[in-house]
């Protein structure tokens, strides 16, 4: 069994359409950080899916709902830490808005 730090989801944008941001792919992953900055000047809204390798983002896997960020607030999530992804499983997000949230994510796969 070898466990390997890695950086899951790279700094990005959050897009505000249900995206796949990270799949354990022939690995185990546990999420050791997830961050979430807004850097606009108004207020705006994250959701955060752990969704299974045999399902879709929904309610059934919704972790986090529409957590609101305020301009410039940056939150880590402590909701995501810890949480285990099976291999196949993944990370999926919704952002309220477009272009308003960074995300990045760090943990340790396992294979």
């Amino acid at each position: 069994m070898a466990v390997s730090v890695r950086v899951l989801i790279p700094a990005k944008i959050a897009e505000n359409s249900q995206t796949t941001q990270y799949t354990a792919t022939n690995v185990s992953a546990i999420i050791d950080k997830f961050t979430a900055t807004n850097y606009s000047s108004s207020a705006a809204t994250l959701s955060v899916n752990i969704v299974t390798s045999f399902d879709n983002a929904g309610n059934q896997n919704l972790i986090v709902k529409s957590k609101t960020l305020l301009p410039s607030e940056t939150y880590t999530f402590p909701e995501l830490v810890g949480q285990v992804l099976a291999p196949g499983g993944s990370i999926s997000t919704l952002a309220g808005t477009a272009t308003a949230i960074n995300i990045r994510a760090s943990g340790r796969e396992i294979s």
